[in-house]
């Protein structure tokens, strides 16, 4: 594979690279956000031949991962402190390609003061890959 097939094209319209986000994702992405108002958080990443399966599809291993963290963002900006996944539940909706632009959104539904309850999708175009929720701890600092 050649630098070819890691060019990135311009993100969707509002979305800036995700910087900071430690060196799992660093190593998967590179990530996109959005900042808007309101309670729905938006990330993106554009499928490379590295994100996908023998099929040229996007692994779904890839899309859990970007679910997961595109939950926790939505965990920090409404609990402004992190989160850790205590459940995660998946589904398989329909497949992204190499060459596309993957896009999610999520928002917290329910926040306690111990955990945060979210929902998410991952999408391609007008089609729903994946759809999921998710139950966060959110972390205290120690006295």
């Amino acid at each position: 594979m050649g630098e070819s097939h890691d060019e990135i094209p311009a993100p969707p319209e509002g979305f800036v690279r995700s910087e900071g986000r430690g060196a799992y994702s660093g190593h998967n992405g590179p990530y996109f956000h959005r900042s808007t108002p309101g309670e729905t958080t938006e990330q993106a990443f554009f499928a490379l031949p590295r994100h996908a399966n023998g099929l040229g599809l996007v692994h779904g291993g890839m899309l859990t991962s970007f679910l997961d963290g595109l939950m926790g963002a939505a965990v920090f900006r409404a609990a402004r402190r992190p989160g850790v996944t205590i459940h995660l539940s998946v589904d398989f909706l329909h497949m992204g390609r190499v060459g596309e632009w993957v896009m999610g959104e999520s928002r917290v539904t329910r926040l306690t003061r111990d955990v945060a309850f979210v929902e998410g999708r991952v999408y391609v175009g007008r089609r729903d890959v994946v759809r999921g929720s998710g139950v966060f701890k959110l972390m205290h600092k120690r006295d």
